[in-house]
């Protein structure tokens, strides 16, 4: 059987839906948490080529929640040891390895060479460029934090009326904040990613995003989930 006869079977993607994978890039902006199954699961899926954003190197802390690395890549800079795990599992996808990371210098360079952004970071000035890039440019984005137990995500489309600043409209004094080292387990991410990884396969497929105009907002403490429009 072929590799990705399981998700061709469905109706909603096909074979069409298949090749519309096979010719689309994503720009994945944070190789922590969230990046790692949002890389483990758009590489799983055939995406053709998939761009990585980091500039960060791995730690032993990052280990309990960061799945795709090991201890032997503590030291190494995450996008070269997230390349070396996602090729054995995605050969024909060509992975594209941004180790400044996104930046108000290289944002709108970058971005303006994939289809589609998924927001995997971990500070509101990264997300705040984004966005002002993304709508610039007319590309779609999927935003996603987590916290604890806690996430939200959310995919704002060209056009559609809807962006991070609806959610954050402190932006001056949010976007000054550092990245905060704050505690999480590590299924949170994994949940939220693998929400973000499911919101890119459907716009790359061009089903639709159900969180277009939406929030998502998750609790794995008490297992609640709420759907908040925009």
């Amino acid at each position: 059987m072929s590799r990705f006869d399981r998700q061709i079977m469905l109706p909603q993607i096909g074979e069409e839906g298949q090749r519309r994978l096979s010719a689309s890039s994503v720009l994945i902006v944070g190789m922590g948490g969230l990046g790692c199954p949002v890389a483990l699961y758009l590489a799983g899926a055939g995406v053709g080529r998939i761009g990585l954003a980091d500039a960060d190197t791995v730690s032993e802390s990052n280990l309990h929640r960061q799945l795709l690395y090991s201890y032997a890549d503590v030291g190494r800079p995450k996008v070269r040891a997230a390349m070396d795990r996602l090729r054995g599992i995605a050969p024909d996808t060509e992975f594209l390895l941004h180790t400044r990371g996104i930046c108000e210098d290289n944002a709108r360079d970058i971005i303006a060479d994939y289809d589609l952004i998924v927001d995997c970071c971990d500070n509101y000035a990264t997300r705040f460029l984004l966005d002002d890039c993304c709508r610039e440019l007319s590309k779609p984005w999927i935003f996603g934090s987590i916290c604890g137990f806690d996430g939200m995500v959310s995919t704002f489309m060209p056009g559609s009326g809807t962006g991070y600043a609806m959610l954050c409209p402190d932006r001056e004094e949010l976007a000054a904040r550092p990245a905060a080292a704050e505690g999480v387990i590590g299924p949170t991410p994994g949940v939220l990613g693998s929400i973000q990884a499911a919101e890119a396969l459907k716009v790359l497929c061009g089903i639709g995003p159900a969180l277009d105009g939406k929030l998502l907002a998750l609790n794995l403490l008490d297992m609640e989930f709420n759907l908040l429009n925009l």
